[in-house]
């Protein structure tokens, strides 16, 4: 009797156990452009599947890494005891972006950049679009990308660029400009290995031409350069960002590495690694903490054509365009973000930032980063308009003051967050 009693205690205790919460129904609410069954695809809680709260937070941080989601929440119904549904409430964001930049080239004439670009392709956040720049010289370039193209984790990008300019190149005691020009071809494979890691694998067919325009010639310096390239490139992502419209938190890290071959001369064969290190915190309701530690190391030719270059728009405000090139780099970018009004899709933000960092100089030692001759530092204020429902519309200007010896000062206008 006893026995029978236990078995069915036991009976009793594994069908309670047994009746799990279980998602029968999925919905998404607030679709007007994205495929309903894109999402549905994307997303790694299915129908049938037991109920996992942390499952559903990571889908719909998922859904906010998206290009054409502004901002997505979820919401649990009770049908039964034991089964429920799931709905995605999501806000969409305008994804078609043009794009104008109007400066003065470095010959002093007028020069701009227009561009267009749409973040949410036939509804399945591929990305598709064009630019043509006037900078002394006519640019173009042709992109396409499709991060799910194949499956939920596998996906294409080709591009086209044809891209003319004015080049500064620093010899010993000269510097000579040049005509760049570089056509190229570049097909990559997209892989998400899950919701933290990404990869791509790609190869880049290109023809560069150096042709001078100004500056002193000497035997040592040469009148036209030119190569045909082949470079293999990758890329890894560690991505654990929350993002909340203006508001980042987490970390990214971000590897880039780049193999040249069919090079010679000054344009020889190289070797290019860099990683960007990000960390990003809310401080308080209205404020965000953002850091950018970059990190860069190629090979270490003697030539004034090194791969990573000293500019405003990359890696230090304030400091010019292109003034410096060198073969390994160590940045720090580090600014503190204030929203001070924020009303419906609008949004006023305010920063004050510093950029300091340090190069190894063509053919030098490890200690050029160290020693303080090539060191910058920069801190400045800048201030940003940010439109919510319109992916990346984040129109930043800010002011970098130099500190040093034949520091400069300037203001560096752009799309987006610096970093």
């Amino acid at each position: 009797m006893k026995k029978a009693i236990l078995l069915l205690v036991l009976m009793v205790t594994s069908f309670a156990y047994s009746q799990e919460a279980v998602i029968t129904e999925i919905k998404i609410e607030g679709l007007k452009r994205t495929k309903e069954s894109f999402l549905k695809r994307l997303v790694k809680v299915k129908p049938g599947s037991v109920y996992d709260s942390l499952k559903i937070a990571t889908d719909v941080d998922r859904l906010n890494r998206l290009a054409g989601i502004a901002k997505a929440t979820s919401k649990i119904t009770q049908v039964s005891p034991t089964t429920y549904t799931l709905t995605y409430e999501v806000v969409e964001n305008f994804t078609i972006i043009p794009g104008v930049r109007i400066s003065t080239a470095n010959n002093g004439e007028f020069a701009f950049r227009v561009s267009a670009f749409e973040f949410n392709g036939f509804g399945t956040n591929q990305i598709y679009g064009g630019f043509y720049q006037r900078d002394v010289f006519d640019s173009f370039g042709v992109f396409w990308e499709a991060p799910f193209l194949f499956t939920n984790k596998l996906g294409l990008g080709i591009n086209y660029q044809n891209n003319v300019s004015l080049e500064p190149v620093f010899f010993e005691n000269n510097t000579v400009d040049y005509r760049f020009d570089s056509k190229a071809f570049e097909v990559r494979l997209l892989y998400e290995y899950d919701f933290h890691n990404r990869a791509e694998l790609g190869v880049n067919i290109s023809n560069e031409t150096y042709d001078f325009e100004e500056g002193i010639i000497t035997e040592e310096i040469p009148e036209s350069l030119g190569a045909d390239k082949i470079t293999i490139v990758a890329e890894y992502e560690y991505n654990d960002l929350d993002i909340d419209y203006q508001y980042v938190s987490g970390f990214r890290s971000l590897l880039n590495l780049q193999l040249v071959t069919g090079g010679e001369g000054f344009l020889n064969d190289f070797f290019i690694g860099r990683n960007d290190f990000e960390y990003f915190k809310k401080i308080g309701q209205k404020g965000n903490w953002a850091n950018r530690v970059r990190l860069a190391f190629a090979s270490n030719d003697e030539t004034p054509f090194a791969p990573f270059a000293l500019d405003n728009q990359l890696n230090i405000r304030g400091v010019g365009n292109t003034i410096d090139r060198g073969t390994a780099a160590a940045v720090l970018n580090t600014e503190y973000r204030h929203t001070w009004y924020e009303k419906g899709w609008f949004v006023l933000q305010s920063n004050a930032f510093i950029d300091a960092g340090t190069w190894r100089n063509p053919g030098g030692e490890l200690s050029d980063l160290v020693d303080g001759t090539n060191t910058r530092f920069y801190p400045g204020v800048g201030v940003r308009f940010i439109h919510k429902r319109i992916f990346n519309a984040v129109f930043r200007l800010d002011y970098g003051f130099g500190i040093g010896d034949n520091a400069t000062n300037g203001i560096v206008f752009g799309i987006g967050q610096y970093f």
